[in-house]
């Protein structure tokens, strides 16, 4: 892909804070159009406004969706469609992690469903107007957690053994396993699918909105963590550079390939589990 410009649409999910604001900011500074995806009306246009006004890009637009809500999804996607014509770069970074078991209003396991199939029908959604931009990028920001993974089919909800860093770990294992599956199903199509371990960031997701549960936590583990700027240093890089061109399918930490787990690789198991998230989606031909 070349050199992203004023030409190109670029969309950054969880976009209001932490690492999604900092990736938003890096992209606008290269005059490309950012749409700046977020759940949250006020915290959305607060951060569009910084945005806009540290890159002296005014194409920097909020459009509104919960990933926790297959409804919402599929309706941003309809108005997306209607304004932009094309789509160059899609970075999916929203995550969520909260203690207790939640679902989303589509009665899933909360961080299964938002991290990955929110994500999941996001991207399918838009596919066809990616592979029409091409060459055109798909970042996913997975987790070094994804290691302790596993996809427990038989209970997949977690509704029988929830733990916190179970539900999570299965997240982001989905998330690499979604990569590298699509990937290969793009293969031809000059578009690349990359995911990533961003390392340790101090970051708003494991403060649950509702109750302020875990500020106190995120605000003494802070210095012990990387910021959001630097965290965010490899998505840019993998939604940027020159370097990657025509690389696809791989696992990137600190700008550099690296192997993932043993498990994701497993082509049965990922094939596997995008037939029961098309399910879950209702993506299902």
């Amino acid at each position: 892909m070349r050199e992203i410009d004023k030409n190109h649409v670029v969309i950054v999910t969880g976009a209001n804070s932490g690492m999604g604001k900092a990736t938003s900011l890096a992209l606008a500074k290269t005059g490309a159009t950012v749409v700046m995806l977020c759940r949250r009306k006020l915290e959305g246009e607060t951060a569009v406004r910084e945005v806009r006004t540290i890159s002296k890009n005014m194409s920097v637009e909020l459009m509104l969706c919960d990933l926790g809500s297959q409804k919402s999804i599929r309706e941003f996607c309809i108005e997306f469609q209607k304004k932009y014509h094309r789509l160059d770069v899609l970075v999916n970074n929203a995550g969520v992690i909260l203690p207790g078991r939640h679902e989303t209003v589509d009665g899933f396991e909360l961080q299964f469903g938002v991290n990955h199939l929110g994500h999941f029908l996001l991207t399918n959604l838009l596919l066809e107007q990616i592979i029409a931009s091409a060459p055109a990028r798909i970042i996913n920001v997975s987790s070094g957690a994804h290691k302790a993974g596993k996809i427990h089919f038989d209970d997949i909800n977690l509704k029988k053994n929830y733990r916190v860093f179970r539900a999570y770990a299965q997240s982001k294992l989905a998330n690499i396993l979604f990569t590298y599956e699509l990937a290969q199903r793009l293969k031809g199509t000059d578009v690349t699918v990359n995911c990533l371990h961003p390392g340790a960031v101090a970051t708003n997701m494991g403060i649950n909105r509702e109750t302020g549960f875990g500020t106190l936590i995120t605000r003494l583990l802070k210095p012990f963590f990387q910021t959001s700027e630097q965290g965010a240093e490899t998505a840019i890089y993998l939604a940027t550079s020159a370097e990657i061109e025509g690389i696809t399918g791989q696992y990137y930490y600190r700008k550099k390939s690296i192997r993932s787990s043993k498990r994701s690789y497993d082509n049965a198991l990922a094939k596997k589990l995008w037939d029961v998230s098309e399910e879950m989606t209702g993506m299902k031909k």
